[in-house]
């Protein structure tokens, strides 16, 4: 028996050892009209003696690549030099890249070799930040999911929490927008929160991804309706000459990813997901038993040298359910079991993206629809029977979109311009009992609303100064027909301006940018209904969101693998929806499971996000690439009395360090360290907490929005670490990885949960002097943080 072990140990690891090549292949030309370059040098970055030289067909190829992560850099005459980002190189298949090269007024003396970790955006030189698909799949911590990945950058908000809300900079979760290949996706979690952004699980397969791009000022133009951030996801291309794929099994999901050609000029990349944290949780007697499923397209075909189609899709089904099966639930369980609603969940994106070269420039055509269907049920006790019904929520959100992009390089100057049309409708049908002004009260409506959403936009980019000086002008204005508030394109004019200047060439930096941003309230705001029909938010005069950003920063990049930035940011809100309920601005509100919005608001209140961020990166110090940032933050908005209270994002001081190295025989560690600082939160309101009729409409306390905020949770910390190690076989690869996080087992503080049940599982009641009848209510202690391993397994064919 031993001897057949070792037998198939050497015909293993000789496969690895006497295969150890892959091949990188594709095409250079013109980014802005699909030419093809000659002549151009390429090398793989850190093996300046490895490379090729592209040919008369801008083709190329590089032979005998060690597998592992590898980036490229291109230099030519008349080109910006290129740097590719990390991708993987294996020996199951040809790696393909093909590479776009940006035209420069430019002389053969300043062309030199400097591979850099760093890339400048003329559009955006600052408040723009990057993650390689090799910075994704490494972070430890992260678990192949994006939402927590870029929780590592600056400026980006962490949180000791199931939860991947996206915190930028200050800004609720329901303040950003995500692209992929150009197409908007309006949820990018799992279990989405309707009217914010955030959910429990990444609905992105990282698979596919090659790159992306987290903007938290200057948005690009042709991309609108946020005030936080802009995430720009860039996918991979199928492999054009052979079938191939990965399959992936983590520690909540297993996923299925195909990638080939389809015909001669076409490639497809297709991925399935599917979890199975129902098992783990009903193993581990948890409350809910949440499912989620989700598939992710790529169709891409080049009809000629001038003319590109693509095709982009991605969906979700989600479903959570209450496991009352648990005998004799504890405190907790049993609060969670009374408060959460049964939720059945599903989207899906459909998105043609066609693009034609022209001589100077090209112009993009994305047509696409998205749709989410929500529906939330919950029953008093969790009996199904039609007088124990506390809350029915079934809706829909449908967006069909139209933009049109161009863009014309003059090499000097760069324009961009455009427009776009969108047809959305919302339909909402909602019985929920709540308790308000001291009273109980039935919702009970049908809402639906269509609405056109018109928008133009346009920049301006011209360097200056031998390229030293680099300006950028934008404009942007949106309008819609809800209301007479929001149809005029000049009332939402959003402009836009950045500069750049060059101390030294390549090395130092000052920057700045401003602009006036709009967004549109949740459709669960707008579509918000009374009993008797009336759109009470629209009554109420609601209207765009607006927020003005001003940016100032500095830029150092003593070498080409070394960057340390400092920027100072001011956020100023105008429009904020307003809580006639709590009487607090909902900013604060998004990052719970449920729906946000669906209230009476007021457009009156004001905000403001400040502070600074610091960016120190390195990469091959003594081997270790190292990134570290520091922000400090503060985020306040307007109660009732026109002053300002902290939000629930208030953390003050949010401390990341990211360090990793790669060792022989391809294996990989990393470790990730982050600092928060306590957010503020809210006590509850026991007077109202304790009335019977309170606390069964909805299963759970009441905050006392009169003292909002005004206590802060302790500090947090967390210690993750990660290993990752790689077999490169001759038609297969095999790689695996440990994650643990939490390593030191830090105990993060939160808010105390208010329960209506006492130690033994007793519920007590009694009735006050005014003849109330009341629980008799106390307080278990919440912490979270646990040490949790994770392992996972990914095999490329």
């Amino acid at each position: 028996m031993q001897k057949h072990f070792l037998t198939f140990l050497f015909v293993c690891f000789a496969g690895a050892l006497f295969a150890q090549s892959g091949v990188i292949k594709g095409r250079v030309f013109n980014h802005k009209n699909n030419e093809p370059i000659p002549f151009v040098n390429i090398i793989i970055d850190g093996k300046p003696a490895q490379g090729a030289t592209s040919d008369i067909d801008g083709k190329y190829m590089i032979s005998r690549v060690s597998p592992g992560y590898a980036r490229l850099v291109a230099t030519s005459v008349g080109f910006k030099k290129f740097t590719s980002d990390d991708f993987l190189v294996t020996n199951a298949k040809t790696t393909d890249l093909d590479i776009g090269l940006d035209e420069q007024v430019t002389t053969l003396a300043q062309v030199e070799i400097k591979p850099s970790v760093v890339e400048r955006n003329e559009e955006a030189p600052l408040s723009l930040q990057k993650l390689s698909i090799q910075e994704i799949e490494r972070n430890p911590g992260g678990n192949r999911d994006i939402s927590k990945v870029i929780q590592s950058l600056p400026g980006v908000a962490s949180f000791p929490s199931f939860r991947n809300d996206v915190i930028v900079r200050g800004g609720g979760p329901g303040e950003n927008r995500f692209f992929l290949d150009g197409v908007e996706i309006p949820y990018l979690n799992h279990f989405s929160t309707q009217g914010s952004s955030g959910g429990a699980v990444g609905i992105i397969n990282v698979d596919l991804i090659r790159e992306v791009q987290l903007y938290s000022s200057s948005f690009p133009t042709a991309k609108g309706n946020a005030l936080s951030s802009v995430m720009d996801l860039r996918q991979i291309d199928g492999n054009k000459e052979k079938f191939g794929g990965r399959l992936s099994i983590g520690s909540s999901d297993f996923a299925l990813t195909l990638n080939g050609p389809v015909t001669k000029n076409s490639s497809l990349i297709l991925s399935v997901r599917r979890s199975y944290l129902q098992f783990l949780f009903t193993a581990l007697k948890l409350p809910f038993l949440p499912t989620y499923n989700d598939y992710q397209i790529k169709y891409k075909i080049d009809l000629d040298k001038k003319n590109q189609l693509s095709v982009i899709s991605i969906g979700a089904l989600d479903k959570n359910k209450l496991n009352t099966g648990i005998a004799n639930p504890d405190a907790f369980q049993e609060y969670i079991l009374q408060a959460l609603p049964v939720n059945d969940q599903w989207s899906y994106v459909f998105g043609l993206v066609y693009r034609h070269f022209r001589a100077k420039g090209y112009d993009t055509w994305v047509l696409s629809r998205n749709m989410l269907n929500n529906d939330q049920i919950k029953y008093t006790n969790n009996v199904e029977v039609p007088d124990s019904l506390l809350f029915k929520y079934t809706s829909q959100e449908i967006e069909n979109k139209l933009r049109y992009e161009g863009l014309t390089d003059l090499v000097k100057w760069k324009i961009t311009y455009g427009a776009g049309l969108e047809y959305a409708k919302y339909t909402n049908k909602t019985y929920q009992k709540v308790y308000v002004e001291n009273q109980l009260r039935t919702l009970n409506y049908n809402s639906a609303i269509e609405m056109w959403k018109w928008n133009v936009f346009g920049q301006v980019n011209r360097a200056f100064l031998n390229n030293r000086l680099n300006f950028n002008l934008g404009i942007r204005m949106d309008a819609n027909n809800y209301s007479d508030n929001m149809n005029n394109l000049f009332k939402q004019f959003s402009p836009r301006f950045s500069a750049s200047y060059a101390f030294v060439p390549d090395k130092f930096f000052l920057n700045f940018s401003t602009g006036r941003y709009y967004q549109l309230p949740a459709y669960t705001a707008l579509g918000f209904r009374s009993n008797s029909g009336t759109l009470v938010n629209d009554s109420l005069g609601i209207k765009y969101i607006s927020a003005d950003h001003v940016v100032l920063g500095l830029e150092y990049q003593p070498q080409t693998n070394t960057k340390i930035s400092l920027e100072g940011f001011y956020k100023y809100y105008r429009n904020y929806p307003f809580s006639i309920r709590d009487s607090v601005a909902i900013a604060s509100k998004g990052a719970d499971f449920g729906v946000v919005g669906d209230e009476p608001l007021l457009p009156i209140s004001k905000g403001r996000a400040y502070g600074f961020e610091i960016l120190a990166r390195r990469d091959d110090l003594f081997r270790f690439n190292i990134i570290m940032t520091y922000t400090f933050v503060r985020s306040e908005f307007t109660d009732y009395t026109g002053g300002y209270i902290p939000s629930a994002w208030d953390n003050r001081h949010l401390f990341n360090v990211t360090v990793g190295r790669k060792f022989k025989h391809n294996w990989e560690v990393g470790a990730k360290w982050r600092f928060a600082g306590g957010q503020p939160y809210t006590p509850w309101d026991m007077n109202t907490s304790s009335l019977v009729v309170a606390w069964d409409a909805q299963g759970r306390g009441y905050l006392d929005y009169e003292a909002f905020n005004t206590l802060r949770l302790k500090s947090f910390n967390q210690l993750d670490i990660r290993i990752d190690k790689g077999f490169y076989f001759k038609k297969w690869s095999l790689m695996f990885y440990l994650d643990v996080q939490n390593v030191l087992n830090f105990k993060a503080q939160q808010p105390d949960i208010l329960v209506n049940t006492q130690e033994d599982g007793s519920v007590v009641k009694y009735v006050d002097s005014q003849g109330q009848e009341r629980y008799e209510l106390r307080t278990i202690a919440s912490k979270g943080g646990t040490v949790l391993p994770s392992v996972g397994i990914m095999v490329d064919f």
